[in-house]
C-alpha cells in the first residue's frame, strides 16, 4: 500500500499484548475519545482512544452509521456487517478479524474495531508467497465465500506487529445476492481442508449464534447458511469461471 509509515507525530500507537477477549470487553465498555478521521476511507472512519478503568488505553477504528455514504447496490448498515464478520469468525474459531463491537459512540451507533499496529507496506500480494501464511489465507478464502465479501482487496489484509494476520474492512459483506469479489483465487477448485469443512458443518449443525443473528436480516441469515452449505457440500474452494470477480483497485 502507499500508506506512510507511522512516525513520531503520528496518533497511532503501539500497545501491550492483549487477549482478544480482554480487547473485546474494553472496546464494548470503554469511553471513546475521537482522535481524528482515518485517511484513505470513503466513509467516515475515526481513530479513537478507548479508556477503561484498570485497563491499558487501546486504540480502535470507529465507523458510525451516520457517516456511511449511501450505495445504490448495497443496503445501509455496514457497521453491523463489520461486527457480524467478527462474530462469524469467532463462531467458526478461525481467528480472522480483529475484535469488533457494535455500540454507541460520540457520533451515534457504529462499529468499533481494535486498531492493529501494522506495517503498511505489507498486504496480500507481499505475504502470499510465505507458506506459513497459507492456512490462514485458506481460512479467509473460505470465509469470504461464506460472508459473500464484495471487496476483499489485498490491502485489507494486515500483518500486525504482533506477528498475526488480520482481515479488515468487512462492511461490504453478507448481501443476499451473490456478489463475491476477492483477490484470493490461489486455491480455486482445490479440496477444502478437512478441518475447515468440519468447522463449517459444525456451524450448520449448531446454527448461527444469537450475537450474529441480531446483526443480519432473516434473508441475509438464510443466504449465509445457503453459501456455507454449498461450500461444505462441494468440498472445494470457489472457482470464478468468468475471471471477473476481482475488486478494484486490487490493493
Amino acid at each position: 500500500m502507499s500508506s506512510p509509515q507511522p512516525d513520531a507525530e503520528s496518533p497511532f500507537r503501539e500497545r501491550p499484548e492483549l487477549e482478544d477477549a480482554d480487547a473485546f470487553e474494553i472496546l464494548a465498555s470503554g469511553e471513546l475519545d475521537v482522535l481524528g478521521r482515518m485517511p484513505w476511507s470513503s466513509n467516515m472512519t475515526f481513530l479513537v482512544d478507548v479508556h477503561s478503568p484498570e485497563s491499558p488505553i487501546v486504540q480502535g477504528v470507529y465507523k458510525p452509521v451516520k457517516g456511511e455514504r449511501p450505495l445504490w447496490d448495497f443496503p445501509a448498515g455496514l457497521h453491523k456487517r463489520e461486527t457480524a464478520a467478527f462474530e462469524l469468525s469467532r463462531a467458526l474459531g478461525w481467528d480472522l478479524i480483529p475484535p469488533t463491537v457494535l455500540r454507541d459512540g460520540p457520533l451515534g451507533e457504529g462499529s468499533v474495531q481494535l486498531y492493529v499496529p501494522t506495517d503498511y507496506d505489507e498486504h496480500y500480494f507481499t505475504l502470499r508467497e510465505e507458506s506459513a501464511h497459507h492456512r490462514w489465507f485458506q481460512r479467509l478464502c473460505a470465509f469470504d465465500f461464506i460472508i459473500n465479501s464484495t471487496d476483499r482487496k489485498g490491502g485489507h489484509i494486515l500483518l500486525g506487529h504482533d506477528g498475526r494476520l488480520y482481515g479488515i474492512d468487512n462492511g461490504l459483506s453478507f448481501h443476499c445476492e451473490f456478489k463475491l469479489r476477492t483477490v484470493i483465487w490461489e486455491w480455486a477448485g482445490e479440496p477444502l481442508p478437512d478441518d475447515l469443512a468440519e468447522d463449517v458443518v459444525r456451524l450448520l449443525d449448531d446454527g448461527l449464534p444469537p450475537e450474529l443473528r441480531g446483526l443480519l436480516t432473516l434473508l441475509e441469515q438464510d443466504a449465509l447458511l445457503t453459501r456455507a452449505a454449498a461450500l461444505a457440500g462441494e468440498g472445494r474452494f470457489p472457482v470464478d469461471p468468468s475471471g471477473r470477480r476481482h475488486p478494484w483497485p486490487l490493493v
